[in-house]
């Protein structure tokens, strides 16, 4: 049984999110959720909101479903579109700034045995 959550728009780039998403890589949902709460990122506490979404959808999904046996199955960071602003810059030059977003998905599984 895979439940699935899908976070899209995330105001961060993907580089910096992929940095946190590498240290939950394939761990226990229990474990994973502790990793983030003390994870200084900024990218953490939107990670978090979206595995406890992933694990609201997995017991939405499966009435017997046992939390402490779910973990990580696949969670990846794809680039989501750029907001495209200018900063203003000496003798009336202007330079272009792009504002990256992130779309994380994240794929929670149950361990056998």
């Amino acid at each position: 049984m895979i439940a699935t959550a899908r976070l899209r728009h995330l105001q961060a780039s993907p580089q910096k999110v992929r940095l946190v998403v590498d240290l939950i890589r394939g761990k226990g949902v229990e474990e994973a959720a502790g990793i983030l709460q003390l994870t200084p990122k900024a990218a953490a506490r939107p990670l978090a909101k979206l595995l406890k979404s992933a694990v609201a959808n997995a017991e939405n999904r499966q009435e017997a479903v046992d939390v402490g046996r779910l973990f990580i199955r696949e969670i990846y960071v794809d680039g989501g579109p750029m907001l495209k602003r200018i900063q203003p810059a000496t003798m009336g030059r202007a330079f272009r700034v792009q504002k990256r977003q992130s779309h994380v998905t994240i794929k929670l599984d149950t361990r056998k045995g």
